[in-house]
């Protein structure tokens, strides 16, 4: 498909640590359907309003194939044509194979199970705050907090060791990194996948009461399937909450009143997730969809074959659906927020995401109730070179 020279390319340029590029508020407002320009040369589409958004995640019109995808900023896993999702790596998927996948897994992230979970969750919250506070003020928040309490609680539902988690992390952060090099993320892909093809192979020789564990009990699924819907859960698992931690802290310690409303009283925790969950929309590059046939939206053309990138922020910050959407508010009322995505691919492990941040949350301003930041919020480093947003420090002081 020929690339027309007006098509801009996605908007990523930010003015403010918290706020989305201006142009995609502007794009909202003028033109919420709008051309995009892809850096492989494919046109597609950027949609920034809140009901466009939530329209076509929940239309089955709208494909997540790995193989329909374009990729609307340059990064290695996306400079030539991908092939089909590899067995297990389900949110890539549609329909029954989509399903199979999903199925197995929707069992162990109950509402229920999570809760179940807390007291766990707690005492790795609990460990993190110690190292914290070992290291004395000035210390670095998502190095010895944001970072290892989802890392941990992960490893412990799937099964992996604790002592390996630096080396996922490590990898899994090559692969998010935009400024990687094309061999830099195929090594780490290949460390991860053989790390998980062990410990498929120890889980199968030897059953565990894990995540992992219980999947290799079904017999419905081979090696190389568990090994993808390991890697899924791992990454996936760690990188999201880990980012909403140390930015949600970030933007919390620098609105102060908002932060008072939050420690006043325990009934506000769960709203302060929801809010910080809808303001922060750490999914910064959106969501992508492709049309597997002709549809019209909102009175335009989308034809079959063309990649639309959905700007979850644009759509959490949407004046028609949130009043007052560029302001943080923890009291509002912020569910029916896009953050963990719409449908049937909406994100399996948003329960266990909820938990680990309002336990987190809560514990952190619990035990250090005079927490600041240690230097001036301009030099905190954000994310912006990864495809999950965030700090990537947050020096603190109490």
């Amino acid at each position: 498909m020929t690339q027309a020279p007006s098509a801009p390319r996605l908007p990523v340029e930010r003015t403010d640590p918290f706020d989305p590029p201006k142009r995609i508020g502007e794009l909202r407002e003028t033109e919420p359907l709008s051309r995009l320009s892809f850096p492989d040369g494919h046109l597609g589409w950027l949609v920034t309003s809140y009901a466009l958004t939530r329209q076509i995640l929940a239309d089955p019109r709208f494909s997540s194939r790995q193989e329909l995808r374009h990729f609307p900023l340059d990064h290695p896993l996306a400079r030539e044509p991908q092939p089909p999702a590899r067995p297990g790596m389900f949110i890539r998927m549609d329909g029954e194979d989509h399903g199979h996948y999903r199925r197995l897994l929707t069992g162990q992230f109950t509402v229920r199970r999570m809760r179940a979970l807390e007291p766990l969750v707690q005492e790795i919250i609990d460990s993190a705050l110690d190292d914290l506070e070992a290291a004395g003020p000035g210390a670095d928040l998502v190095k010895h907090f944001a970072l290892p309490v989802p890392s941990l609680v992960i490893c412990e539902l799937l099964g992996v060791p604790a002592a390996d988690r630096s080396k996922f992390q490590r990898d899994s952060a090559t692969i998010m990194r935009l400024d990687s090099g094309g061999e830099e993320v195929w090594a780490a892909l290949g460390s991860l996948t053989a790390f998980l093809g062990e410990l498929v192979a120890a889980k199968r020789a030897e059953p565990t009461d894990d995540i992992l564990g219980g999947l290799c009990a079904t017999g419905e699924l081979d090696d190389e399937e568990l090994v993808n819907m390991a890697l899924l859960l791992l990454v996936a698992g760690h990188e999201t909450t880990a980012n909403m931690l140390g930015l949600g802290t970030f933007a919390l310690l620098t609105h102060p009143e908002e932060r008072e409303k939050f420690t006043a009283g325990p009934g506000v925790v769960n709203g302060v997730v929801e809010e910080l969950l809808r303001w922060l929309s750490i999914i910064q590059y959106g969501a992508t969809r492709t049309a597997l046939e002709d549809v019209e939206l909102d009175g335009v053309q989308v034809s079959a074959g063309e990649c639309l990138i959905l700007s979850v922020q644009g759509a959490n910050r949407d004046p028609e659906r949130f009043t007052d959407p560029d302001v943080l508010d923890v009291t509002r009322s912020a569910q029916g927020h896009l953050s963990f995505g719409h449908g049937i691919h909406q994100c399996l492990g948003q329960q266990l995401a909820r938990v680990e941040m309002r336990l987190a949350y809560a514990s952190l301003f619990r035990r250090f109730p005079t927490l600041r930041l240690a230097v001036e919020p301009e030099q905190v480093p954000t994310r912006t070179n990864m495809l999950i947003y965030g700090v990537h420090e947050l020096p603190v002081a109490w």
